[in-house]
Protein backbone atom coordinates (compact mmCIF):
# COMPACT_ATOMS: atom_id res chain seq x y z
CA UNK A 1 0.00 0.00 0.00
CA UNK A 2 2.55 2.42 1.33
CA UNK A 3 5.49 1.60 -1.87
CA UNK A 4 3.01 3.45 -4.39
CA UNK A 5 2.23 6.28 -1.78
CA UNK A 6 6.16 6.47 -1.76
CA UNK A 7 7.17 4.81 -5.22
CA UNK A 8 9.20 2.62 -3.36
CA UNK A 9 10.28 -0.06 -5.64
CA UNK A 10 8.94 -2.71 -3.05
CA UNK A 11 8.37 -3.49 0.62
CA UNK A 12 11.56 -2.38 2.77
CA UNK A 13 10.97 -3.90 5.83
CA UNK A 14 9.48 -7.07 5.02
CA UNK A 15 9.58 -10.34 7.37
CA UNK A 16 10.70 -12.90 5.24
CA UNK A 17 14.60 -12.98 5.29
CA UNK A 18 15.62 -11.98 1.57
CA UNK A 19 19.54 -12.12 1.17
CA UNK A 20 19.21 -9.09 -1.59
CA UNK A 21 18.29 -6.80 1.44
CA UNK A 22 21.02 -8.57 3.80
CA UNK A 23 23.28 -5.88 6.24
CA UNK A 24 26.72 -7.04 7.45
CA UNK A 25 27.03 -5.33 10.73
CA UNK A 26 29.83 -6.07 12.79
CA UNK A 27 28.02 -8.85 13.97
CA UNK A 28 26.72 -10.78 10.69
CA UNK A 29 30.42 -9.68 9.10
CA UNK A 30 31.63 -11.83 12.06
CA UNK A 31 29.30 -14.71 11.94
CA UNK A 32 29.58 -14.60 7.94
CA UNK A 33 33.49 -15.08 8.44
CA UNK A 34 33.01 -17.82 10.63
CA UNK A 35 30.71 -19.52 8.07
CA UNK A 36 33.32 -18.80 5.53
CA UNK A 37 35.80 -20.43 7.17
CA UNK A 38 33.94 -23.42 8.04
CA UNK A 39 33.56 -23.58 4.51
CA UNK A 40 37.37 -23.56 3.29
CA UNK A 41 38.26 -25.99 6.04
CA UNK A 42 35.65 -28.37 4.66
CA UNK A 43 35.37 -30.51 7.83
CA UNK A 44 34.03 -30.13 11.18
CA UNK A 45 31.21 -28.14 12.45
CA UNK A 46 30.25 -24.00 12.96
CA UNK A 47 28.09 -22.85 15.07
CA UNK A 48 26.08 -19.69 14.70
CA UNK A 49 23.87 -18.76 18.01
CA UNK A 50 21.53 -15.67 18.54
CA UNK A 51 18.22 -14.69 20.40
CA UNK A 52 15.00 -14.79 18.14
CA UNK A 53 14.89 -12.08 15.33
CA UNK A 54 18.20 -11.54 15.46
CA UNK A 55 19.23 -12.50 11.77
CA UNK A 56 20.64 -16.05 11.69
CA UNK A 57 18.14 -17.34 9.11
CA UNK A 58 19.05 -14.21 6.96
CA UNK A 59 22.68 -15.37 7.31
CA UNK A 60 21.71 -18.98 5.65
CA UNK A 61 20.15 -17.40 2.84
CA UNK A 62 23.01 -15.28 2.32
CA UNK A 63 25.47 -17.98 2.56
CA UNK A 64 23.12 -19.96 0.32
CA UNK A 65 23.52 -16.87 -2.22
CA UNK A 66 27.66 -17.48 -2.15
CA UNK A 67 27.30 -20.71 -3.08
CA UNK A 68 25.42 -21.01 -6.19
CA UNK A 69 28.89 -20.17 -7.87
CA UNK A 70 30.91 -22.70 -6.27
CA UNK A 71 31.20 -26.58 -6.23
CA UNK A 72 28.73 -27.49 -2.90
CA UNK A 73 26.02 -29.30 -2.57
CA UNK A 74 24.07 -27.76 0.37
CA UNK A 75 20.97 -28.40 1.86
CA UNK A 76 18.94 -26.56 4.52
CA UNK A 77 16.66 -28.66 7.00
CA UNK A 78 14.37 -26.56 9.84
CA UNK A 79 12.19 -29.12 10.86
CA UNK A 80 14.70 -30.17 13.70
CA UNK A 81 12.05 -31.62 16.42
CA UNK A 82 12.68 -34.87 15.63
CA UNK A 83 14.10 -38.45 16.30
CA UNK A 84 17.69 -39.81 14.56
CA UNK A 85 15.57 -41.86 11.87
CA UNK A 86 13.28 -39.11 10.98
CA UNK A 87 15.98 -36.59 10.76
CA UNK A 88 17.61 -38.90 8.29
CA UNK A 89 14.35 -39.17 6.27
CA UNK A 90 14.56 -35.30 5.99
CA UNK A 91 18.43 -35.37 4.99
CA UNK A 92 17.58 -37.72 2.17
CA UNK A 93 14.37 -35.59 1.11
CA UNK A 94 16.75 -32.46 1.29
CA UNK A 95 18.84 -33.99 -1.27
CA UNK A 96 16.34 -35.57 -3.19
CA UNK A 97 16.50 -39.26 -2.53
CA UNK A 98 14.02 -41.67 -1.79
CA UNK A 99 13.63 -42.40 2.09
CA UNK A 100 9.80 -43.84 2.76
CA UNK A 101 9.47 -47.13 4.27
CA UNK A 102 13.38 -47.16 4.45
CA UNK A 103 15.24 -49.03 7.22
CA UNK A 104 18.05 -46.24 9.25
CA UNK A 105 20.08 -48.55 8.01
CA UNK A 106 19.45 -47.94 4.42
CA UNK A 107 18.93 -44.35 4.84
CA UNK A 108 22.32 -44.29 5.79
CA UNK A 109 23.92 -45.95 3.38
CA UNK A 110 22.16 -44.22 0.26
CA UNK A 111 23.40 -41.48 1.89
CA UNK A 112 27.15 -42.79 1.80
CA UNK A 113 26.80 -43.42 -1.34
CA UNK A 114 25.48 -40.34 -2.40
CA UNK A 115 28.04 -38.29 -1.00
CA UNK A 116 30.67 -39.88 -2.22
CA UNK A 117 28.84 -39.87 -5.81
CA UNK A 118 29.57 -35.91 -5.10
CA UNK A 119 33.28 -36.50 -4.02
CA UNK A 120 33.64 -38.27 -7.41
CA UNK A 121 32.36 -35.03 -9.44
CA UNK A 122 34.19 -32.76 -7.53
CA UNK A 123 32.00 -31.40 -5.17
CA UNK A 124 31.61 -30.84 -1.63
CA UNK A 125 28.25 -31.53 0.58
CA UNK A 126 27.13 -29.36 2.95
CA UNK A 127 24.26 -29.46 5.54
CA UNK A 128 22.86 -27.05 7.45
CA UNK A 129 20.74 -27.09 10.48
CA UNK A 130 18.39 -24.63 11.24
CA UNK A 131 16.46 -24.15 14.57
CA UNK A 132 18.98 -26.67 15.82
CA UNK A 133 17.73 -26.15 19.71
CA UNK A 134 15.22 -28.01 18.95
CA UNK A 135 17.19 -31.27 18.23
CA UNK A 136 17.29 -34.37 20.89
CA UNK A 137 20.65 -35.43 22.11
CA UNK A 138 19.94 -38.38 19.79
CA UNK A 139 19.46 -36.57 16.40
CA UNK A 140 22.55 -34.49 17.40
CA UNK A 141 24.77 -37.49 17.80
CA UNK A 142 23.70 -39.08 14.38
CA UNK A 143 24.99 -35.63 12.95
CA UNK A 144 28.01 -36.21 14.08
CA UNK A 145 27.64 -39.82 12.92
CA UNK A 146 26.77 -38.81 9.48
CA UNK A 147 30.24 -36.57 9.81
CA UNK A 148 32.57 -39.96 10.38
CA UNK A 149 31.82 -40.62 6.60
CA UNK A 150 35.09 -40.47 4.62
CA UNK A 151 36.08 -40.79 1.00
CA UNK A 152 39.36 -40.84 -0.16
CA UNK A 153 40.85 -39.23 2.74
CA UNK A 154 38.32 -36.95 3.56
CA UNK A 155 35.46 -36.05 4.85
CA UNK A 156 32.11 -36.02 2.58
CA UNK A 157 29.74 -34.00 4.80
CA UNK A 158 30.14 -30.77 6.85
CA UNK A 159 27.60 -29.68 8.82
CA UNK A 160 26.92 -25.83 10.27
CA UNK A 161 24.41 -25.35 13.16
CA UNK A 162 22.28 -22.55 14.09
CA UNK A 163 20.55 -22.00 16.84
CA UNK A 164 18.68 -19.68 19.63
CA UNK A 165 20.78 -18.99 23.02
CA UNK A 166 19.83 -22.07 24.37
CA UNK A 167 21.82 -24.07 22.48
CA UNK A 168 24.47 -22.98 23.64
CA UNK A 169 23.58 -24.74 26.82
CA UNK A 170 22.77 -27.72 24.79
CA UNK A 171 26.17 -28.02 23.75
CA UNK A 172 27.51 -27.94 27.28
CA UNK A 173 24.93 -30.82 28.00
CA UNK A 174 27.13 -33.98 29.46
CA UNK A 175 27.28 -37.18 26.34
CA UNK A 176 27.95 -34.33 23.65
CA UNK A 177 31.98 -34.33 24.36
CA UNK A 178 32.48 -35.60 20.65
CA UNK A 179 30.53 -33.47 19.18
CA UNK A 180 32.38 -30.55 21.05
CA UNK A 181 35.38 -31.70 19.95
CA UNK A 182 34.63 -31.25 16.28
CA UNK A 183 33.12 -27.76 16.64
CA UNK A 184 35.80 -25.90 14.15
CA UNK A 185 34.46 -22.30 15.54
CA UNK A 186 31.42 -20.58 17.51
CA UNK A 187 29.79 -17.59 17.34
CA UNK A 188 27.09 -15.83 19.21
CA UNK A 189 24.89 -13.13 17.05
CA UNK A 190 24.01 -9.68 18.75
CA UNK A 191 21.65 -7.33 18.51
CA UNK A 192 22.18 -4.20 15.94
CA UNK A 193 24.36 -1.04 18.18
CA UNK A 194 21.99 2.23 18.32
CA UNK A 195 24.36 3.33 15.18
CA UNK A 196 24.11 0.39 13.38
CA UNK A 197 20.02 0.89 13.82
CA UNK A 198 19.93 3.97 11.85
CA UNK A 199 22.31 2.34 8.65
CA UNK A 200 20.26 -0.71 8.92
CA UNK A 201 17.08 1.67 8.16
CA UNK A 202 18.59 3.47 6.17
CA UNK A 203 20.28 0.34 4.29
CA UNK A 204 16.64 -1.30 3.64
CA UNK A 205 15.10 1.99 2.68
CA UNK A 206 17.75 2.50 -0.06
CA UNK A 207 17.15 -0.30 -1.59
CA UNK A 208 13.90 0.34 -3.26
CA UNK A 209 14.78 3.45 -4.08
CA UNK A 210 14.18 5.35 -1.15
CA UNK A 211 14.92 9.05 -2.18
CA UNK A 212 14.19 10.78 1.52
CA UNK A 213 10.73 10.76 0.64
CA UNK A 214 9.51 10.39 3.26
CA UNK A 215 11.85 12.68 5.45
CA UNK A 216 12.52 10.70 8.71
CA UNK A 217 13.57 13.19 11.85
CA UNK A 218 16.74 12.24 13.56
CA UNK A 219 14.90 10.86 17.15
CA UNK A 220 13.20 8.21 14.98
CA UNK A 221 16.59 6.39 14.69
CA UNK A 222 17.21 6.35 18.49
CA UNK A 223 13.53 5.78 19.01
CA UNK A 224 13.23 3.10 16.97
CA UNK A 225 16.28 1.40 18.58
CA UNK A 226 15.13 1.77 22.11
CA UNK A 227 11.86 0.14 21.43
CA UNK A 228 13.29 -2.85 19.32
CA UNK A 229 16.16 -3.13 21.46
CA UNK A 230 18.12 -3.44 18.17
CA UNK A 231 16.71 -6.59 16.84
CA UNK A 232 16.10 -6.73 13.20
CA UNK A 233 13.04 -8.21 13.07
CA UNK A 234 11.23 -5.72 15.43
CA UNK A 235 12.76 -3.13 13.33
CA UNK A 236 11.22 -4.55 10.33
CA UNK A 237 7.53 -4.98 12.02
CA UNK A 238 8.08 -1.37 14.16
CA UNK A 239 9.40 0.46 10.59
CA UNK A 240 6.48 -1.26 8.42
CA UNK A 241 3.82 -0.23 10.72
CA UNK A 242 5.19 3.56 10.65
CA UNK A 243 5.47 3.78 6.84
CA UNK A 244 1.89 2.38 6.86
CA UNK A 245 0.19 4.89 9.36
CA UNK A 246 2.56 7.96 8.05
CA UNK A 247 0.80 6.79 4.73
CA UNK A 248 -2.43 6.81 5.37
CA UNK A 249 -2.42 10.33 7.25
CA UNK A 250 -0.87 11.07 3.28
CA UNK A 251 2.38 12.03 5.58
CA UNK A 252 5.28 12.66 4.13
CA UNK A 253 7.55 12.52 7.20
CA UNK A 254 8.20 9.84 9.93
CA UNK A 255 8.31 11.82 12.97
CA UNK A 256 8.91 10.78 16.46
CA UNK A 257 5.36 12.20 17.65
CA UNK A 258 4.35 9.23 15.17
CA UNK A 259 6.37 7.06 16.27
CA UNK A 260 5.85 7.55 19.71
CA UNK A 261 2.05 6.75 18.86
CA UNK A 262 2.63 3.83 17.13
CA UNK A 263 4.92 2.12 20.09
CA UNK A 264 2.08 3.10 22.19
CA UNK A 265 -0.51 0.83 20.37
CA UNK A 266 1.92 -2.02 20.21
CA UNK A 267 2.29 -2.02 23.54
CA UNK A 268 -1.32 -2.06 24.24
CA UNK A 269 -1.84 -4.44 22.32
CA UNK A 270 1.24 -6.64 23.69
CA UNK A 271 -0.60 -6.35 27.24
CA UNK A 272 -3.97 -6.98 25.85
CA UNK A 273 -2.55 -10.06 24.83
CA UNK A 274 -0.71 -11.09 27.65
CA UNK A 275 -3.67 -10.57 30.12
CA UNK A 276 -6.01 -12.77 27.68
CA UNK A 277 -3.04 -15.77 28.21
CA UNK A 278 -3.12 -15.37 31.55
CA UNK A 279 -6.60 -15.29 32.31
CA UNK A 280 -7.47 -18.58 34.04
CA UNK A 281 -9.44 -21.06 32.49
CA UNK A 282 -11.43 -22.34 35.59
CA UNK A 283 -15.22 -20.22 36.29
CA UNK A 284 -14.98 -17.40 38.53
CA UNK A 285 -14.69 -18.41 42.37
CA UNK A 286 -18.40 -18.23 43.90
CA UNK A 287 -17.56 -14.53 46.06
CA UNK A 288 -16.80 -12.85 42.96
CA UNK A 289 -20.42 -13.70 41.10
CA UNK A 290 -22.28 -13.00 43.80
CA UNK A 291 -20.42 -9.75 43.58
CA UNK A 292 -21.27 -9.27 39.98
CA UNK A 293 -25.06 -10.28 40.53
CA UNK A 294 -24.89 -7.43 43.60
CA UNK A 295 -24.21 -4.71 41.65
CA UNK A 296 -26.54 -6.00 38.99
CA UNK A 297 -29.40 -5.94 41.29
CA UNK A 298 -28.64 -2.58 42.71
CA UNK A 299 -31.29 0.32 42.62
CA UNK A 300 -31.28 2.59 39.25
CA UNK A 301 -29.15 5.07 39.33
CA UNK A 302 -27.21 3.89 42.35
CA UNK A 303 -23.16 3.87 42.10
CA UNK A 304 -21.66 1.01 40.67
CA UNK A 305 -20.79 -1.39 43.02
CA UNK A 306 -22.78 0.30 45.69
CA UNK A 307 -25.15 -2.89 46.68
CA UNK A 308 -22.71 -5.52 46.09
CA UNK A 309 -21.09 -5.60 50.10
CA UNK A 310 -24.81 -5.82 51.18
CA UNK A 311 -25.50 -8.33 49.23
CA UNK A 312 -22.85 -10.28 50.40
CA UNK A 313 -23.07 -9.95 53.69
CA UNK A 314 -26.97 -10.57 53.82
CA UNK A 315 -26.42 -14.02 52.12
CA UNK A 316 -23.50 -14.86 54.28
CA UNK A 317 -25.92 -14.29 57.28
CA UNK A 318 -28.84 -16.29 56.40
CA UNK A 319 -26.71 -19.38 55.29
CA UNK A 320 -25.29 -19.23 58.69
CA UNK A 321 -28.55 -19.15 59.80
CA UNK A 322 -29.40 -22.14 58.04
CA UNK A 323 -26.70 -24.08 59.08
CA UNK A 324 -27.44 -23.12 62.10
CA UNK A 325 -30.96 -24.82 61.92
CA UNK A 326 -29.70 -27.84 60.29
CA UNK A 327 -27.60 -28.35 63.18
CA UNK A 328 -30.24 -28.15 65.56
CA UNK A 329 -32.58 -30.23 63.23
CA UNK A 330 -29.68 -33.15 63.17
CA UNK A 331 -29.09 -33.03 66.96
CA UNK A 332 -32.98 -33.69 67.46
CA UNK A 333 -32.40 -36.54 65.37
CA UNK A 334 -30.03 -38.18 67.04
CA UNK A 335 -31.46 -38.27 69.78
CA UNK A 336 -34.86 -39.86 68.59
CA UNK A 337 -32.58 -42.45 66.90
CA UNK A 338 -31.37 -43.10 70.06
CA UNK A 339 -34.21 -43.37 71.67
CA UNK A 340 -35.54 -46.13 69.25
CA UNK A 341 -32.62 -48.04 69.42
CA UNK A 342 -33.32 -48.40 73.18
CA UNK A 343 -36.68 -49.13 72.98
CA UNK A 344 -37.25 -53.32 73.96
CA UNK A 345 -37.83 -54.16 70.37
CA UNK A 346 -36.67 -57.45 70.60
CA UNK A 347 -38.96 -57.95 73.25
CA UNK A 348 -41.77 -60.55 72.39
CA UNK A 349 -44.70 -58.36 73.93
CA UNK A 350 -43.73 -54.94 72.13
CA UNK A 351 -45.99 -54.09 69.59
CA UNK A 352 -45.51 -54.73 65.65
CA UNK A 353 -46.20 -51.19 64.84
CA UNK A 354 -43.75 -49.82 67.28
CA UNK A 355 -41.01 -52.64 65.69
CA UNK A 356 -41.58 -51.09 62.49
CA UNK A 357 -41.29 -47.49 64.05
CA UNK A 358 -37.64 -48.54 64.94
CA UNK A 359 -36.84 -49.66 61.34
CA UNK A 360 -38.03 -46.10 60.16
CA UNK A 361 -36.10 -44.38 62.54
CA UNK A 362 -32.64 -46.17 60.50
CA UNK A 363 -33.14 -44.37 57.06
CA UNK A 364 -35.61 -41.52 58.40
CA UNK A 365 -32.42 -39.52 59.96
CA UNK A 366 -30.16 -39.63 57.15
CA UNK A 367 -33.62 -38.50 54.40
CA UNK A 368 -34.22 -36.25 56.81
CA UNK A 369 -30.81 -34.80 56.58
CA UNK A 370 -30.64 -34.88 53.30
CA UNK A 371 -33.95 -32.99 52.50
CA UNK A 372 -33.27 -29.79 55.03
CA UNK A 373 -29.57 -29.79 53.41
CA UNK A 374 -31.13 -29.30 49.91
CA UNK A 375 -33.17 -27.00 50.86
CA UNK A 376 -30.22 -24.82 52.50
CA UNK A 377 -28.35 -24.95 49.13
CA UNK A 378 -31.78 -24.07 47.52
CA UNK A 379 -32.31 -21.27 49.57
CA UNK A 380 -28.75 -20.01 49.37
CA UNK A 381 -28.95 -20.29 45.58
CA UNK A 382 -31.83 -18.06 45.84
CA UNK A 383 -30.31 -14.99 48.51
CA UNK A 384 -26.90 -14.96 45.79
CA UNK A 385 -29.06 -14.96 42.62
Amino acid sequence: MYETFYNFTGKPFQLNPDPSFFFQSAGHQRAMAYLRYGLQQGQGFIIVTGDVGTGKTMLVNNLFRELESKDIVAAKVVSTNVNENDLLRIVCSEFDLPFEKLSKAALLKQLETFFKSCVDEGKRVLLVVDEAQNMPRSSLEELRMLSNFDYKGMPVVQSFLLGQREFRAVMRSPGLEQLRQRVLAAYHLKPLTPQETETYIKHRMAKVGWTQDPKIEDDVYMGVYQFTSGVPRRINTLMDRLLLNASLDDSHVLSFAGLRAITSEIATEQEAEKSAEDEPDNPPALATVAAQLGAQQQAPGAPAGAQSTPVDQAAIVEIRKLEAKLAAMQRAFDNLSGDLSRAPDAHAGYPAEARRGSRWGSWLLPAAIGTVFGLAIIAAYHLLG
